[in-house]
């Protein structure tokens, strides 16, 4: 066999156990981490630790290759993926199928194809003969907030040594991807009070007032159109969405509960807490109109998840530098979609995302990957390990 034809055979059989998963978000990820370290420790000059959420079900992972040296690179990735139901498969979409140049399956682009190929190049980084660390940060939750990040990068921070740069594998066909929008996740609740719509003015209406909400959101992308980025971001400005709805009980009584989500996607530079503020406040102010008719009325907002953005100032001006030669900076882009790139940013580490694959692949049904695209992500970490060497 061709040296391309192992790697090939070594990525697809790292990938083909890793799709085997079911890492859905709302499941637990145990099974999958424990076949990763024990994966992992077959090589030599290998450490890892578990970080694990609140309830015991999910883990993260940390696994380092080479010296206990500063200056070293962070490799991250997440192992949870999206539901699949209600999508029309053609086949298992956990177990890798294989058609032509490409594989499919749930994950193979979003982002298993770019931990496949990291998991599998662990041998050969192991013989490096590293003067700098490699760290494999796996997180948990990136599907629903980016919840694994923040106590992942905690555990990086306190038990390795201090990596100089960091490379987010999300799908961006191997190029440089410098900057992404913040995502703010909300909940909103109302409680409305119930009469007989012939008596509408008697009652509340959960959904009335939430269409009053939903309209501030609207106000929002109106407003925002006029405060477009020097980058291009597409669409260029921030945008507020309303993407679930329930309520009502039936056409002819005043909807006693109404409630829905928000999914806000901030431009870097963005204040979300001042914008989070205004909501609140506006809120608050609707509230107090609507319990003058009935008391027992209420608003209440629920903050979730904020992905913080991935500033492509902070890139560009960041040090100490990439290592050079692999990634093109003069030709990077940005991207709308939230990672936890933001997160390691935050954190004071130099940040970008490249990894294998089509962010158009990701989520949907039938999802794949091009073969070549992980054996050019595997010259990639060829030659990160050269240079690190």
């Amino acid at each position: 066999m061709s040296e391309s034809g192992s790697l090939e055979s070594e990525i697809l059989g790292v990938l083909e156990r890793l799709v085997g998963f079911d890492t859905v978000s709302d499941k637990t990820n145990l099974d999958a981490i424990a076949w990763i370290e024990a994966y992992a420790h077959q090589s030599l000059n290998v450490r890892t630790q578990r970080y694990f959420n609140d309830t015991k079900d999910k883990a993260a992972l940390v696994i380092q290759i080479g010296p206990e040296n500063e200056g070293g690179v962070v490799l991250s990735g997440h192992i949870d993926v999206v539901p699949v139901a209600g999508q029309a498969w053609d086949h298992d979409p956990f177990s890798l199928t294989r058609r032509g140049e490409h594989v499919f399956g749930r994950g193979t682009c979003d982002m298993k194809g770019f931990l496949a190929v990291a998991l599998s190049a662990i041998p050969e980084l192991s013989r490096a003969g590293l003067t700098r660390p490699v760290q494999i940060a796996i997180s948990y939750d990136e599907e629903v907030g980016c919840l694994g990040a923040p106590p992942l990068i905690e555990g990086l921070l306190a038990d390795f040594p201090r990596a100089d740069s960091v490379i987010v594998g999300e799908p961006t066909g191997m190029k440089s991807v410098i900057g992404h929008k913040g995502v703010q996740l909300s909940e909103t609740i109302v409680r409305g009070y119930e009469v007989h719509s012939s008596h509408l003015h008697r009652g509340v209406s959960a959904i009335h007032v939430a269409s009053k909400l939903i309209a501030w959101h609207d106000r929002q992308n109106d407003q925002s159109r006029e405060a477009t980025s020097a980058f291009s971001f597409d669409p260029p400005f921030s945008t507020f969405h309303v993407g679930l709805i329930s309520g009502g009980t039936a056409s002819n009584i005043t909807a006693r509960d109404c409630r829905f989500t928000s999914d806000w996607r901030l431009l870097p530079g963005c204040d979300a807490d001042e914008l989070w503020d205004r909501y609140v406040e506006f809120a608050a102010n609707i509230e107090s109109e609507i319990r003058k008719i009935a008391d027992t009325a209420r608003v209440t907002v629920v903050k979730g998840p904020h992905t913080p953005p991935l500033d492509p100032k902070g890139v560009a001006d960041g040090a100490p530098p990439f290592i050079p030669g692999y990634l093109d900076r003069a030709a990077a882009s940005v991207v709308s979609y939230g990672t936890e790139a933001g997160h390691f940013q935050r954190s004071g580490f130099n940040t970008l995302i490249c990894g294998p694959g089509s962010i158009r692949q990701a989520h949907q049904e039938n999802e794949y990957i091009a073969i070549s695209e992980l054996l050019e992500c595997r010259k990639f970490f060829r030659n990160l390990a050269c240079e690190m060497s």
